[in-house]
């Protein structure tokens, strides 16, 4: 029989060690009511990452009104992530991608949403909680919603805006690859930043990493080529629709990284539709011509029908057009 002292210690340290994942609730068919229910954060107020919880950066991010994020992996005990050089990582059933949306950094941070991508045994599912007022918890919002959000832009501006949080299909929309739903940002080139996948190898999280592992470009690094930079921000903001498998394949216009036709890329191309969306120009990129490109028109519009993303914006992102209006204006006019 234990001592008094000896059941304080065993209590003590209990309380010590973090809880683990319910990985019953990840694996279940149904749909939690609260992000409390996953277990993974100990303490939510502060989002500290329970056990296997691993946080994560993108070299370049998904463009999402300038809000910031915060991005975790889950994987359960026993499981490790495979490594893939031309796709996002081969996550186990089990696995969990919590990405927690806010304005705000550091103790400032002030979480509006978390989306979830589960992978359960019938592929993954994506799911949308918003936070309460106090941060203690957040709800599921499988219909979405709209949060009133005021914050300042990174050239100082204040900005209102309705911030929009997706409904449970429109998650669909962006995450669709030949019709199933697929994680978009955690690639093995875009995680590739000299660390973190050396620090998952190294904690028996992923299986193997190849010693000339491919790196995605961070948009915003200016020592960089320009061409290299542009193509980065287009593959992440665009490419997970605009490839032969996403939802915009019958564009024709395809930003993914593997493409090796220059028109197919945008490059003097003439649109499948013409609709409004192309705002009267002619071609998707025009060399030497942003003005005369259709790509910057819609990327420079908010107007539903028009802007480009579809779905995840109701700003525009001026540092991130810039740099794809100066890779067009350098481009030669005979370009291809």
């Amino acid at each position: 029989m234990l001592g008094a002292l000896s059941v304080l210690a065993f209590l003590t340290g209990a309380l010590q060690r973090p809880a683990p994942v319910n990985d019953a609730v990840i694996a279940a068919d149904s749909y939690p009511a609260a992000l409390s229910a996953y277990g993974f954060f100990t303490d939510l107020r502060t989002r500290t990452p329970a056990q296997r919880v691993t946080p994560y950066t993108l070299n370049t991010p998904l463009f999402s009104d300038y809000a910031d994020k915060q991005r975790y992996l889950y994987l359960p005990a026993g499981t490790r992530a495979k490594y893939d050089a031309t796709a996002t990582l081969n996550l186990p059933v089990g696995a969990a991608l919590i990405k927690t949306f806010g304005y705000g950094s550091g103790a400032a941070f002030k979480p509006l949403e978390t989306r979830l991508l589960l992978r359960r045994a019938g592929g993954w599912v994506a799911l949308p909680y918003v936070w309460n007022a106090d941060g203690t918890d957040a709800v599921l919002k499988r219909a979405g919603t709209r949060l009133p959000v005021t914050f300042i832009d990174p050239a100082g501006q204040v900005r209102t805006i309705s911030y929009a949080v997706p409904n449970q299909n429109q998650c669909k929309d962006c995450h669709a690859l030949s019709g199933a739903i697929t994680p978009i940002g955690p690639t093995a080139r875009n995680l590739n930043d000299g660390h973190q996948l050396q620090a998952l190898l190294a904690a028996g999280l992923l299986d193997r990493l190849p010693a000339d592992a491919p790196r995605l470009a961070r948009w915003d690094d200016g020592k960089l080529p320009l061409p290299e930079r542009a193509a980065a921000y287009l593959e992440v903001n665009c490419a997970h629709c605009h490839n032969p498998k996403g939802g915009a394949s019958n564009s024709g216009l395809f930003l993914d990284w593997r493409q090796p036709d220059a028109t197919a890329r945008g490059l003097n191309k003439h649109p499948v539709a013409a609709g409004r969306g192309s705002g009267g120009r002619l071609v998707a990129i025009a060399p030497g011509q942003p003005d005369a490109s259709i790509l910057v028109h819609r990327m420079e519009s908010t107007e539903p029908g028009i802007a480009m993303p579809e779905l995840g914006r109701a700003t525009v992102h001026a540092e991130g057009v810039r740099v794809v209006r100066d890779y067009i204006a350098a481009l030669p006019a005979s370009a291809q």
